[in-house]
């Protein structure tokens, strides 16, 4: 079972809305489809502080290349368009304090819009097909002579 999206600024204001137009706690969440326990916590926030604000995007691990680190790398790839995963990892990390691995090199570079330049479905052209192709070529006249009806 997954955690719910955060409320929007808009949900968080009907909750206010609610809970000062006088409506209890449960009313409130009955009204609104949230559960009590939403309500109880978004009007408090505001009683307090004055604003209600989101949390969730303070949460979760801090991502080791960052908005600087990737115009670093960007600025990597067009140097040598034909380097490696590990060229790039290597030369990234000359001068900077914390290292990444591969991996991470290889997130970063697929979220910046970079994928394999290899196709992922090469055409079935090889030797063997080739003459294949070839020697069907040459029995398709003989072959367009045939009556089939």
């Amino acid at each position: 079972m997954g955690k719910k999206g955060d409320l929007s600024n808009f949900e968080r204001c009907m909750v206010v809305g609610a809970r000062r137009a006088g409506l209890s706690i449960f009313q409130s969440a009955q009204l609104l489809g949230f559960s009590c326990t939403t309500i109880s916590r978004v009007y408090k926030e505001w009683s307090e502080k004055g604003k209600t604000s989101s949390m969730r995007q303070s949460c979760g691990r801090k991502r080791l290349v960052d908005a600087r680190g990737q115009r670093r790398m960007g600025r990597l790839i067009p140097a040598d368009r034909r380097s490696t995963l590990t060229q790039i990892t290597t030369r990234y990390n000359r001068g900077m304090q914390p290292s990444i691995c591969e991996a991470t090199t290889h997130t970063t570079l697929r979220r910046m819009g970079y994928t394999s330049r290899r196709p992922h479905r090469v055409p079935l052209i090889s030797t063997t097909h080739l003459h294949q192709n070839w020697t069907f070529q040459k029995m398709l006249p003989g072959l367009m002579s045939l009556d089939f009806c």
